[in-house]
């Protein structure tokens, strides 16, 4: 059957306003779980029910010893490095695909991105370059498990082993996905969680740092609170009734921040995660049923999640070929012309970065905390693009369906089997999208 005319050219769209599950969805569950904290009356502190207990049942979950609550990922990240170990100059080798609190949180205790570039099948770093970017201050390996498939970690962990390395998981977008069986974050010496609005777990504002190194915990601690240890002791003597008063020393034993999280926060992550693995199944229902469909089209690539591995998708990127259909136009063209055509359809659709890492102002220009630091504290590096070819690539090629307002994950099938039909109408008609735009260049003329 015959698409009606594009949206864009005034035809009727494929999803109509009001078909999307807006995220994060919040339940009487969730309301009972914030309003037990207001009853309560205890808000914040270390020995928090809400918070200890969170920390417990997330450590569970992955499969860890410990777990730390924290007010973002990026904390997360940044207590985990500390607590390896890392120091001033150092070098912490990393993905050039992420989001920028990867290597914001490199830079936060005075160490150098080193960025290796990704494979194309994950979008992860490519473990077959890791060996090249390591050099006598490398301290940690760094992977991101990005849209929440992992990385292919046993050879990264073979190299670190071999290298003394450490590695560190950045699971902030890979709650409950496995790698060879197990949930990621356990792999490594620690995995750092966000539960930022947007994340599959979600509570607002935090993250989770995960490890089952008791060395490990105990620094990561001291750095997220003050510099201070907290002993067993402190927590046995914790009063319900006076959650604002304790015996600890204050008798900060090192650099440190404060990077707790609250207690409304952490009840609401705990009833988020009940449901967690409800959630993860339900983006795999979808995200199989939308890639079954988009196979069919030429030149659409969906997500590819190896066999070895399961992903909680928490996003979905499509790679677009228009050689495929014997269209010549550059590839920004392209993607930007069909992200128009998608959106006009009701998809909600977007980009998502547009460029690696390394590829910000803050990698280009070096300035850091002022004079240089803190590159001018170790070997010069360089963040030329041209070393990241399938980041570009991927960047300048794909588009993002769904957004963080409406995930993949809460939809309904009906609305994966309609974003099916908008991508269809829009790629089989490419020459009139890109026209359209007067971006096509037919192959051949």
């Amino acid at each position: 059957m015959a698409h009606k005319a594009l949206a864009l050219r005034g035809g009727p769209p494929v999803i109509k306003s009001g078909q999307h599950v807006r995220w994060p969805v919040i339940t009487e569950q969730d309301r009972a779980a914030v309003m037990r904290v207001l009853d309560r009356g205890v808000l914040s502190g270390p020995f928090a029910p809400e918070i200890r207990t969170l920390e417990r049942e997330f450590a569970a979950y992955v499969g860890a010893k410990h777990c730390l609550a924290t007010n973002s990922g990026t904390a997360a990240l940044h207590m985990a490095l500390a607590a390896a170990g890392v120091g001033p100059g150092d070098e912490v080798i990393t993905s050039a695909y992420s989001f920028v609190a990867t290597a914001l949180a490199v830079l936060q205790h005075n160490a150098i991105p080193v960025f290796v570039d990704i494979e194309p099948e994950t979008c992860g770093i490519d473990p077959r370059k890791i060996e090249a970017a390591i050099t006598p201050r490398t301290k940690v390996i760094l992977p991101v498990h990005i849209h929440g498939t992992p990385c292919d970690l046993q050879p990264i962990r073979e190299l670190a082993q071999r290298y003394k390395l450490i590695l560190i998981e950045d699971a902030a977008q890979a709650h409950g996905a496995l790698y060879h069986g197990k949930k990621v974050g356990s792999l490594g010496t620690a995995g750092c969680f966000s539960t930022q609005s947007s994340k599959t777990l979600a509570c607002g504002e935090g993250g989770l740092l995960v490890t089952s190194d008791d060395e490990v915990w105990t620094r990561a601690s001291r750095m997220r609170t003050f510099g201070e240890d907290l002993r067993p002791t402190d927590e046995a003597t914790y009063q319900p009734l006076r959650p604002l008063d304790g015996t600890r020393a204050y008798d900060s034993l090192g650099m440190g921040w404060m990077y707790r999280t609250n207690e409304m926060s952490a009840a609401l992550a705990r009833s988020q995660l009940l449901r967690l693995p409800e959630v993860i199944d339900n983006a795999r229902r979808n995200a199989e049923l939308l890639s079954r469909s988009l196979r069919e089209l030429p030149g659409i690539t969906p997500p590819s999640v190896p066999s070895d591995r399961t992903s909680c998708y928490h996003k979905y990127r499509v790679r677009l070929d228009a050689s495929k259909l014997g269209i010549d136009a550059p590839p920004r063209r392209v993607r930007d012309a069909v992200l128009g055509a998608l959106c006009a359809e009701g998809v909600d659709a977007v980009l998502w970065q547009t460029q690696p890492v390394p590829g910000q102002a803050l990698f280009r220009d070096k300035v850091g905390y002022g004079r240089g630091v803190p590159w001018s504290l170790g070997e010069p590096v360089s963040y030329d693009l041209g070393q990241y070819p399938e980041t570009v690539r991927l960047l300048d090629s794909s588009v993002v369906l769904f957004s963080q307002t409406h995930p993949i994950a809460p939809q309904p099938s009906s609305l994966c089997e309609a974003y099916a039909e908008a991508l269809a109408k829009v790629w089989l008609r490419l020459d009139e999208v890109l026209a359209a735009t007067r971006d096509a260049v037919p192959a051949g003329d």
